[in-house]
């Protein structure tokens, strides 16, 4: 595979909101101009970054005010959307299949919404995701299984949905010790999700 090039840096770096390298690296794969949704985005470091390469944004979370600074000083204003939701409510999925040309998951798992997940992806649309893994337990939080991947999970969540440009399960030493997984997938244009299998012995 063709060494990718990381998006620049943005200022936040100078914060210490530093978006992640794994997506600053993938950032490319992301249709010029298209739609991205930042699901559970915190304090929005990566939402800055994908405003600062040219992407409108939705910030999702089911607590925006840590966002009030990107809000007051995005530019131009009208590419930043935030949406105040809590996906594990039980509510129904509050985006439509499809909508996204970009998709960034970084630090949450709730696994009853993973396919509604790759579902909003736009054909062409990429989505990248790193969260804690199996094994993260024996360096602190989080600790529950809960919140922790199991072994080949992500690929198994993209499986016959979405082609895999990069995959890693691995333990990292920055911005501190971690079990992380994470994927980066396109779906591709024109492609059609493969049947369910039908159960048998």
């Amino acid at each position: 595979m063709t060494p990718e090039t990381p998006a620049p840096p943005p200022k936040s770096e100078l914060t210490g909101s530093n978006p992640s390298e794994w997506v600053r690296r993938f950032a490319c794969h992301v249709p010029s101009g298209g739609r991205v949704l930042d699901l559970a985005c915190g304090g929005g470091r990566h939402s800055r970054l994908f405003l600062g390469l040219g992407h409108p944004v939705l910030a999702a979370d089911r607590d925006l005010s840590r966002l009030v600074d990107l809000r007051e000083n995005a530019t131009p204003p009208d590419r930043l959307e935030t949406l105040e939701c809590d996906l594990e409510g039980g509510g129904p999925f509050p985006f439509t299949p499809g909508s996204f040309a970009g998709l960034i998951v970084t630090n949450y798992l709730y696994r009853p919404i993973l396919p509604q997940i790759v579902e909003s992806l736009a054909p062409g649309g990429t989505l990248i995701y790193e969260t804690f893994a199996r094994g993260n337990e024996q360096f602190g939080r989080p600790s529950n299984p809960d919140f922790l991947l199991e072994p080949g999970e992500l690929l198994q969540a993209v499986a016959g949905r979405l082609r895999v440009l990069a995959y890693e399960d691995l333990i990292v030493d920055k911005p501190k010790p971690a079990a992380i997984q994470r994927i980066c997938a396109q779906r591709e244009e024109g492609f059609r999700p493969r049947p369910p299998q039908s159960g048998g012995a």
